[in-house]
């Protein structure tokens, strides 16, 4: 798709230097000297733009970060250890006791169970609403209320959100909006929405080919004028709006959430990413059109196919209008019952069997039985999961022959 075109020289310059070392160093150091008593003062209070100690940056993890955030068109970035890290900084970084998430659409597992289980445990609540369901979503807003949170499509449930919907009413009543970008880089730019902090686990198609964990955080400029950073819900960010101006958000997430959680990215992972990050155009361009090809062949020949590019699905219309650069390398097959679905995964001879996504190869995992074994049936049914859901990602294969191997593993299941 024409879309991607615009990234693929921006990457491949961004990575990489025009003087000594082309390919993105990697600076494999957990501590740095300063040299004289000064510099270190003036590292610590900022004024000095030096490595104060990897838990807290790393020059290799700079320099992705910068990229990220260029991408998205971001003021700032932090690179974390994992996705569910970069979600964590994220939102702790805004959250005490006593707030309030509103969740929307169908979560990735470790996420549902971040805000559910281990959130509530603080003190922390969330409230988990369907995407469609703006007016429920807008009355759930109380004064505690600090973070919409939603994912750019349902995982694994596939529905997608109206983005400039959810930022409207985000906007309306001061409350921060929250998205998971993960499956869409490129194709969706959240920050052109009304989104304020963007999320992403780089451990997938960011990276591409599960050699290097990873996530990250893109922050939005604070506004000069209004911002609703500004107002009396985020009075914990306002010491850093008075320091930092426009870079508050970042300097709120350095400070209250990496420096003392220590989600921190290393080194190697972060050089792995920046390669990565090199071909994502390319990737991104064939993957969304194979998934499109592979959902359609596959609904033609009967299988219970989940995409939003198929005319049955109920968000079919949005995906032409706000995803015309299509929604990723997600879709999923439901085989009926637990057993047909074992039956089908085990008879494929192309597709992985793992918990990853946005990996060069084609991946398949049984929901049920994997990631969502512990939800109950109530909390199964919100997010999508049924007896026989495979979620299915696919990779940069001949699409033709992804299409031929589910034929053929159908065909041992009948």
């Amino acid at each position: 798709m024409q879309h991607f075109e615009e990234y693929s020289t921006f990457f491949v310059q961004e990575a990489a230097s025009k003087e000594g070392a082309i390919s993105p160093s990697i600076i494999n150091s957990a501590s740095f000297g300063y040299g004289d008593s000064e510099t270190a003062e003036g590292i610590f209070d900022g004024s000095v733009k030096k490595p104060l100690y990897s838990r807290v940056g790393n020059p290799t993890t700079a320099k992705l970060e910068n990229v990220l955030a260029k991408m998205d068109g971001g003021v700032a970035a932090i690179a974390t250890s994992s996705g569910m890290a970069a979600t964590t900084l994220a939102t702790m970084s805004l959250l005490s006791a006593g707030d309030e998430i509103i969740s929307i659409g169908g979560l990735f597992g470790g996420t549902y169970s971040f805000f559910h289980e281990t959130l509530s445990r603080f003190g922390i609540s969330t409230s988990f609403h369907d995407v469609d369901e703006l007016e429920n979503i807008e009355n759930a807003i109380t004064d505690n209320t600090k973070i919409i949170f939603c994912e750019s499509v349902g995982n694994p449930n596939m529905r997608l959100p109206d983005i400039k919907a959810i930022a409207d009413i985000a906007s309306k009543y001061g409350v921060v909006l929250m998205l998971d970008n993960t499956i869409t880089p490129l194709s969706i730019k959240p920050l052109d929405l009304g989104v304020d902090i963007v999320v992403y686990s780089t451990t997938k198609i960011i990276t591409g080919n599960a050699s290097a964990l990873g996530g990250a955080v893109i922050f939005r400029a604070i506004n000069e004028g209004e911002d609703k950073f500004k107002g009396e819900r985020y009075s914990d960010v306002h010491k850093f709006i008075k320091k930092m101006g426009k870079m508050a958000l970042f300097a709120n997430g350095k400070k209250r959430a990496l420096r003392d959680f220590g989600m921190s990215a290393n080194a190697y992972a972060s050089h792995l990413t920046l390669l990565g990050l090199e071909t994502l155009p390319l990737r991104m361009d064939r993957v969304v059109n194979s998934c499109e090809i592979i959902a359609d062949a596959l609904d033609e020949q009967a299988f219970n196919i989940n995409h939003p590019s198929l005319r049955a699905h109920p968000h079919h219309a949005r995906y032409k209008a706000e995803f015309s650069q299509g929604c990723g390398t997600l879709m999923t097959v439901d085989m009926g019952t637990k057993e047909n679905a074992f039956k089908f995964i085990n008879a494929l001879k192309l597709a992985t069997i793992t918990a990853n996504i946005g990996d060069s190869r084609t991946l398949v995992l049984h929901m049920a039985s994997t990631i969502y074994a512990d939800f109950d049936d109530e909390t199964k049914k919100f997010l999508g999961i049924t007896p026989g859901l495979i979620r299915v990602s696919i990779g940069l294969e001949n699409p033709q022959d992804i299409i031929n191997d589910f034929m053929q593993a159908r065909e041992i299941v009948r």
